[in-house]
């Protein structure tokens, strides 16, 4: 917990927190970096340090989502998803909140407080035991090789011309 709630410069208390953020599908993969880095301007103007971050990648999200874009509504099946992992004070963050709400380029967001360790599942390798089973007397019976004659080429154009007039 000490790691979790340190004392900043300024004497009020410093936390560990986590953004998570999906970025509308309509921003060029070219400007992805300038609004991942308005979002990174707010947490330095706001007296922030960054910890880890992972970098924004399209992904088909597992429903539709609604944004307001001008004067309508625009729903919407994929999104960049992204995070930023930072330390700043509880007032940071509420800020932060704000900036992020007030973004355009921000489907959905969500800051929560979490702790300064990696948290990401390792993908452990499964593993495997011998099971032992019975030796059974019941044998499968064997199936016959079944024979083929060979399919003239007209044979195989006429059902082929069956099936797509259908």
């Amino acid at each position: 917990m000490e790691m979790e709630t340190n004392l900043s410069e300024e004497g009020g208390v410093s936390r560990v927190y986590e953004i998570g953020y999906l970025i509308v599908p309509t921003v060029a993969e070219d400007s992805l970096d300038k609004v991942v880095g308005e979002i990174r301007s707010s947490i330095e103007k706001a007296g922030g340090s960054f910890i880890a971050e992972g970098a924004p990648s399209l992904m088909r999200l597992a429903y539709d989502m609604t944004a307001r874009e001008g004067d309508k509504n625009v729903d919407y099946d994929r999104g960049y998803f992204g995070w930023l992992k930072f330390e700043a004070s509880p007032e940071s963050a509420i800020a932060l909140e704000e900036s992020l709400r007030t973004n355009a380029s921000v489907l959905r967001h969500i800051v929560f407080r979490t702790v300064r360790e990696d948290t990401r599942a390792k993908i452990k390798a499964p593993t495997l035991r011998e099971v032992k089973t019975p030796r059974t007397t019941l044998a499968a019976p064997r199936r016959e090789e079944e024979v083929s004659a060979p399919v003239s080429e007209v044979d195989l154009d006429k059902a082929l011309e069956d099936l797509t007039t259908e």
